[in-house]
């Protein structure tokens, strides 16, 4: 006979950990008690000593879906002879960080639930259990008991009481358990907000839906504007009403099978798909793809997601079989989750709205997933994600704010670093309080005093700006860098590497737009040793939303260059950009060559910009990286061919655009098809990069290549450049926990901000 105290540390909370340890000390006739505390789970546990390894191996490999156990710390005791095994009160230490799961997907046995009509809970759309239902979203504060959720206000009736404090029943202390005698409840109102009077209110909707009407539904973490994914006219008023001409449009589709019908689903998509997290997955078209054109205009992919809570799972009746699941926003505003807000807000768009009195804490969009290269990658880390931590050995208590796009924070505590959901755009007030608000939540929960705050080096980003506000010793750190270190936390190095980060925009350290950059850096430093060459941005941030400016101004770089004589001389230069943009493109020259609003730029996704005005693609953007995700989406990826470019060794090495635009523009005017043309210019961005990394490993002798940046969201960049580069027999390290994009920087920022502390 044995005692063993042991000290769970991870997600265990909250997951049906304990009575699934209670059922086990039952079954192997083991003595003692378990309790939640503030560090994990403590169980005191006596019994024979190969009872009590086949336990410790049990609370490994058969743990509970939702738990994630990071570490069992054992010792041996002396023996007390307990009698029982009991579950014990919960202990609270407020300085110690509890670790909280994430939202998750309804899982098989309350699907049953919800289908059985001889179950209670039949056809009931807030049914849940320990291993699902809403987590993050409804938490106030920690510990995560019911009465510090937005549950409290529902009593429990006898029966779901009973659930809920029986430790062989799989609603043991499901903190959000009810039913329909003593739960939430739905119904209807229309944009006007009269309710609708019907009993069935789901057959309702189902039945508005086919017919047409727009629907703001309220979910798990927020609304979604709904319309039947079947009715052009509905998709059609929808992308009217939300100000949205372009970008596509995410699916909700019935099942796995329903999905297979019209995209492409490997295993490792399938896996995502119908596993817990249900994020939006980003799927490639069948070649027989037949649905309409208006959910993903322009685009070889749809974004697809199935249902995970039991209200989407009932919605999927009556012959509806694909919905359009958007975010259910004001253009450029958060993520509507109150009842009140929402029907002010949303009621120039929606037709009706699907409510229910479930309080949302915690407003979480969806996330995003792509699987590129055989690898699950993270676009935006949100619901069924977030706030898993990423661990790190002792952080100081710094405050990341973020970059302005794609906006997260990080927080780091203890061996934690806690990366929160995505926070959208600092471009409003509305955004910015929703920033504040959040940051405010993730102290409360985590009971977290910053010391220090981390922030970009932009001066006029929102949210550097809140780090200026701040009290608080301040680090600022070079966005670029702060992109490459995301990659390397998530793959655990912090040793030189060959960092590569191609996006849109970040502040350098000469004051001028980078995002075309080669540097060498480790989690602390960086030097930078090579970039994409300069250009001007006509108009400044117009040049954004309007990439024909940039096409002239690599003209005219060419011009200027003059390494190719059909564009040697003024005259020429004007019949090619006439005939190209006609005489509005004369007046940028004009700007050019006054330097009026022109600030220089390395930025790799300009580039991308340039080129797909160039073809012929896309002059005017109605969304972030249009331009450059409809180029992407115009590669036949059947050409091997590329474009000729030079790296002259300069202050560093310089990628020149020069000859890749000449060429360009050559295929351009010979009538060359646009998929060619893309896939030569992908190929040489490919080619150039590899060759960039040769020269710097010739110089510094370093073999490993981290790649970041929004520019790799490219999926045909990024899988083609990493087996190039494993081809030279680099090793190469990429996102896959973190996005690429900015929504990673806050990662990169606290872990350099931590290493500068160190070194102090």
């Amino acid at each position: 006979m044995k005692r063993l105290f042991l000290k769970v540390e991870g997600i265990v909370q909250g997951v049906g950990f304990r009575p699934f340890v209670y059922n086990e000390a039952l079954a192997l006739d083991l003595k003692g008690w378990i309790n939640n505390n503030s560090e994990g789970v403590y169980i005191d546990v006596e019994g024979e000593e190969e009872k009590l390894n086949d336990f410790i191996n049990n609370l490994k490999l058969k743990k509970p879906s939702l738990a994630k156990i990071e570490n069992i710390i054992i010792q041996e005791k002396e023996l007390i002879n307990y009698k029982s095994f009991d579950i014990r009160e919960s202990e609270r230490k407020d300085e110690k960080i509890t670790l909280i799961s994430p939202d998750v997907a309804t899982c098989k046995d309350c699907i049953e639930d919800i289908t059985n009509p001889s179950n209670k809970r039949y056809r009931y759309p807030f049914t849940n259990c320990t291993n699902c239902g809403p987590r993050f979203s409804i938490i106030k504060s920690i510990p995560y008991d019911r009465d510090n959720t937005t549950m409290k206000k529902f009593k429990m009736c006898r029966e779901c009481n009973e659930e809920y404090t029986d430790p062989v029943n799989r609603r043991f202390h499901a903190q959000p358990n009810v039913c329909k005698e003593c739960g939430p409840e739905l119904w209807i109102q229309d944009f006007k907000g009269i309710k609708i009077e019907t009993k069935d209110v789901l057959g309702w909707t189902r039945k508005k839906l086919k017919e047409g009407k727009i629907f703001a539904i309220k979910g798990l973490g927020g609304f979604h504007l709904v319309c039947d994914a079947e009715n052009e006219e509905a998709i059609n008023i929808l992308r009217t009403r939300k100000k949205r001409p372009h970008k596509s449009f995410a699916v909700m589709m019935k099942d796995i099978d329903k999905v297979k019908r019209y995209c492409y689903v490997n295993e490792e998509e399938e896996k995502v798909l119908i596993g817990i997290k249900k994020p939006i997955v980003i799927l490639d078209q069948i070649d027989s793809y037949n649905l309409l054109e208006s959910i993903a205009p322009k685009q070889k992919t749809l974004g697809v997601t199935l249902p995970y809570t039991p209200l989407h799972y009932l919605l999927f009746e009556d012959k509806v079989e694909i919905l359009i699941m958007t975010s259910a926003n004001v253009n450029g505003l958060p993520l509507e989750y109150n009842n009140e807000s929402a029907i002010d807000n949303l009621k120039d768009i929606a037709d009706y709205f699907l409510l229910h009195n479930r309080d949302i804490y915690m407003p979480i969009d969806d996330s995003v997933v792509r699987v590129v290269d055989n690898e699950v990658r993270i676009v935006r880390r949100a619901r069924g994600y977030v706030p898993e931590p990423i661990k790190i050995e002792n952080p100081k208590e710094i405050l990341a704010c973020g970059s302005n796009m794609k906006n997260t924070f990080c927080i780091g505590k203890e061996n934690y670093l806690f990366l929160s959901q995505y926070n959208g755009n600092l471009e409003n007030i509305e955004t910015i309080e929703h920033y504040k608000n959040n940051i405010e939540h993730f102290k409360n929960i985590f009971h977290f005093t910053p010391k220090y705050i981390a922030c970009d080096m932009h001066p006029n980003y929102a949210s550097s700006e809140y780090a200026y506000n701040s009290p608080l010793p301040k680090i600022q750190v070079q966005h670029h860098h702060a992109h490459i270190v995301s990659c390397l936390v998530e793959n655990n190095i912090n040793k030189k590497v060959i960092g590569i980060a191609y996006d849109g925009t970040g502040y350098g350290i000469d004051g001028r737009i980078w995002g075309g950059e080669f540097l060498l850096c480790n989690n602390k430093e960086f030097t930078r040793l090579g970039h994409l060459d300069y250009i001007k941005m006509p108009g400044g941030d117009k040049a954004v939303k309007e990439p024909w400016r940039m096409a002239v101004a690599y003209i005219y770089k060419i011009f200027k260059s003059k390494i190719w004589k059909e564009c040697s001389s003024d005259t020429q230069m004007r019949e090619i950009l006439i005939r190209l943009y006609g005489n509005k493109a004369i007046n940028i020259i004009a700007m050019i060559e006054a330097d009026i609003n022109c600030p220089e730029t390395s930025s790799m996704g300009r580039f991308f910009d340039a080129v797909s005005s160039l073809i012929g693609i896309r002059n005017h953007i109605t969304y972030e990286g249009q331009a450059a995700i409809e180029l992407e989406a115009a590669a036949s990826k059947k050409s091997l061919d590329f474009y000729d470019y030079d790296i002259p060794l300069s202050e560093g090495y310089i990628l020149k655009p020069e000859k890749i635009i000449a060429g360009i523009i050559k295929d351009k005017l010979i009538g060359e098809e646009a998929s060619i043309i893309s896939d030569k210019f992908h190929n040489t961005i490919i080619k150039c990069s590899k060759d960039m990394c040769n020269l710097i490993r010739k110089d510094t002798g370093v073999n490993e290549v981290a790649l970041s940046g929004g520019v790799f969201q490219n999926s045909y960049l990024l899988k083609n450049l990493i087996n190039d580069l494993e081809n030279e027999k680099f090793t190469v390290y990429t996102n896959k926990l973190i996005p690429a994009n900015d929504g990673g920087v806050a990662l990169g920022q606290i872990v350099i901000a931590n290493e500068i502390l160190n070194k102090k």
